[in-house]
């Protein structure tokens, strides 16, 4: 569905240009749910802007849909669904019209746009809705309904870009259900995502870009396997009595970095990433020390994006 070799996108010329993907290399397969992950200014959108057959690819080889961007753009744009980051419904038109009216942007006639639309808004839980404003609806009810929209034209390939940003837990795991759903019945998705259980849920397989080029890739579990550690023993030691700025956790460190495969030190906690949580606390008691609050659990992917991109802030 999407093949890339040696991809570039660069901004500007001369001595200000900027580089924001750097030469990648991507495959994306017939049926999966591919996820982009990475901090900000890590590529993603720029490389989905390519992908979406709206930003010229800079350098490299692009093929989406066996169709080459440059000159099959408008072919290509017509089998693809994008679902943005911000809502860009009609607030002038009521629900049902937002789909009948856009799908008539894909020259799908007006009874046909009805039928659609009808189809559309029982798959995202929305029919009783149909006549309502927009702006009467929750922001959850909005994301069902952008998504909605993004299927008009019963795409091969949808594209979204921080489906669930901004939506309570509920409103989430209904979304998952309805893109679950979706990719059942043979829609190949692209997700950008900056929540980590999101892309464990929603991704057979991902990337993660840090500053334009491509850090890792795989299926989560084999991210976890090849980044972390099965388990994660996290220590919580007393910050004193405030006259001593020596960090404790800085001062333990190096105790029960044996107990371990690696310690990671934070102000308010020690990471001990180990095959068996519990054995550590244990070796950890057995040494004497007594941390305030202690808690063993399963690696995730986000200790692998913070380990391959780095904690530190990217504005």
């Amino acid at each position: 569905m999407i093949q890339a070799r040696g991809l570039r996108k660069t901004f500007g010329e001369g001595a200000s240009a900027f580089e924001a993907v750097k030469g990648i290399d991507l495959d994306v397969r017939r049926g999966e749910a591919f996820g982009f992950l990475g901090p900000n200014g890590a590529g993603k959108s720029s490389t989905m802007r390519m992908i979406a057959a709206v930003s010229p690819v800079s350098g490299g080889e692009l093929s989406i849909l066996g169709l080459d961007p440059a000159t099959d753009g408008p072919a290509i744009r017509a089998r693809l669904g994008v679902c943005p980051q911000e809502d860009t419904l009609d607030s002038e038109l009521n629900v049902r019209d937002n789909l009948v009216i856009y799908a008539r942007y894909f020259g799908i006639s007006r009874s046909d746009a009805r039928d659609r639309a009808d189809e559309l808004l029982e798959l995202v839980n929305l029919t009783e809705k149909a006549r309502a404003k927009v702006d009467d609806l929750s922001g959850g009810m909005k994301r069902r309904l952008t998504i909605a929209r993004s299927l008009v034209n019963r795409p091969d390939l949808l594209l979204l870009d921080e489906p669930t940003t901004g939506l309570d837990p509920q409103a989430r795991h209904v979304l998952w259900d309805q893109l679950f759903r979706l990719k059942q019945q043979g829609v190949t998705l692209v997700i950008t995502t900056h929540y980590m259980d999101e892309a464990e849920q929603l991704c057979d397989r991902l990337v993660v870009m840090d500053k334009g080029v491509v850090a890792a890739e795989g299926s989560p579990a084999d991210l976890i396997r090849q980044h972390s550690s099965r388990e994660v023993a996290e220590l919580r030691f007393g910050l004193g009595d405030g006259h001593d700025d020596t960090n404790p956790h800085e001062t333990h460190a190096a105790g029960v970095a044996a107990y371990g495969d690696r310690v990671e030190v934070l102000p308010d906690r020690l990471l001990v990433y180990s095959a068996d949580g519990d054995a550590v606390l244990e070796a950890v008691h057995g040494r004497g020390l007594r941390p305030v609050a202690t808690l063993v659990r399963r690696s995730t992917l986000e200790d692998v994006f913070l380990r391959l991109t780095g904690r530190t802030l990217v504005d």
